[in-house]
C-alpha cells in the first residue's frame, strides 16, 4: 500500500513540476523605446495570465534571434521585414501580407511560429524638420533624391544597423540614385538621430514610423514613393515547444496584438521618450485601460 501510495504521490508531484515548468516563459526583447514598452507590456499581462516570467530587454537583433533559435527566448515581438531581409535573405518585393506569409513558412522550419500580426507597421522611415522639408519642397525621398542630386548637401543621421544592413542606406540610395556622401553621414546611437535633427545637427535622420517624437519635434516623414521599406508588421513570435506546452498562449497573445496599430504605439511611444514616463507604467496602464491587468 505504502509503495502505491509513493507511486501515486511521485506521479502528482512530476504533473505538479510538469505545470510550472509549462508556465515558465522567458520574454524577450530588443533595445529601443517601442521594445521596452512591449517586452514590459508582456511580461505583466503574462504574469498576470498566471505564467512565471523572466524578462531579458534591451538586446541587439541578431543577438536576440539566436537566443530564440536556440531556446534561451520564448517569446519577443518581431517585424515582419527584418525576418524577411535579415534573417532569412529574401530581397523580393513582397506585398504585406505575401512578407507575412513567407516568414511564417520559413521561421517554421526553425521551429518559430508567428502568431497573429498587429496593425503597427514600424518600417523606416527617412524625416526632415517640417519647416526645412517645406522650404527645400521636399515630401518624398525622390524629392530628396533630386535634391542632392542638383548640388546641395544634405546631412543625415544615421544609427550604425541601419548602415550596414541589407534593406539599410546603400541599397536605399541605390533604388533612388543618389548618394548623401561619406563626410556627411553623421553616425550614431538610434535614440540620438531625431534629436540631432530638431537640433539642427543634421538635416535629415533615419526613424522608425511609429516614433512619437516624428510630431512632438514637428518633423515630417518622407514619402516612400518606390515601396523601398518593406512591411514591418508587429507581429508576436514563440517557440513551437513553447506553445505546445502552454496551449492557449496563442490566443492570448493574438489578443494583445489585436490592441495596437502605428497611433497606438507612436503615443506609447511619446509618452516615454517625450514626456519621460517610465517604460514599465506605460506598459501597465496601457493594460489597465484594456482591463488585462
Amino acid at each position: 500500500m505504502r509503495t502505491l501510495m509513493t507511486l501515486l504521490t511521485g506521479a502528482a508531484l512530476a504533473g505538479t513540476l510538469a505545470t510550472a515548468q509549462a508556465n515558465e516563459i522567458v520574454v524577450g526583447g530588443k533595445g529601443f523605446t517601442e521594445q521596452l514598452i512591449l517586452s514590459s507590456m508582456t511580461t505583466q499581462y503574462l504574469e498576470e495570465l498566471g505564467y512565471d516570467v523572466e524578462k531579458r530587454a534591451g538586446m541587439g537583433s541578431a543577438i536576440l534571434r539566436q537566443a530564440q533559435e536556440n531556446g534561451q527566448i520564448d517569446l519577443y515581438w518581431e517585424y515582419t521585414g527584418t525576418s524577411l531581409i535579415t534573417y532569412n535573405n529574401i530581397t523580393e518585393k513582397l506585398s504585406p501580407e505575401e512578407t507575412y506569409q513567407r516568414v511564417k513558412k520559413l521561421d517554421a522550419e526553425k521551429g518559430l511560429v508567428w502568431l497573429e500580426p498587429s496593425d503597427a507597421n514600424n518600417t523606416y522611415a527617412l524625416t526632415m524638420r517640417a519647416d526645412d522639408a517645406k522650404a527645400r519642397d521636399i515630401e518624398t525621398i525622390s524629392d530628396l533624391a533630386e535634391t542632392i542630386n542638383n548640388g546641395e548637401t544634405l546631412t543625415f543621421a544615421s544609427n550604425a544597423e541601419f548602415y550596414a544592413r541589407e534593406d539599410g542606406l546603400r541599397p536605399l540610395e541605390k533604388t533612388y540614385d543618389f548618394k548623401f556622401g561619406r563626410p556627411n553621414i553623421k553616425r550614431m546611437d538610434f535614440g540620438l538621430t531625431l534629436p540631432a535633427l530638431r537640433d539642427k545637427q543634421v538635416d535629415v535622420s533615419i526613424a522608425y514610423s511609429t516614433d512619437g517624437r516624428i510630431p512632438a519635434y514637428d518633423l515630417v516623414t518622407l514619402k516612400d514613393d518606390q515601396q523601398f521599406f518593406p512591411a514591418y508588421a508587429l507581429t508576436p513570435v514563440v517557440r513551437k515547444e513553447t506553445l505546445e506546452a502552454n496551449p492557449k498562449l496563442d490566443e492570448q497573445m493574438n489578443k494583445l496584438s489585436a490592441l495596437l496599430n502605428d497611433d497606438v504605439m507612436a503615443s506609447l511611444n511619446a509618452k516615454v521618450d517625450v514626456d519621460k514616463k517610465a517604460v514599465e507604467q506605460v506598459a501597465e496602464n496601457f493594460l489597465k485601460k484594456h482591463d488585462l491587468l
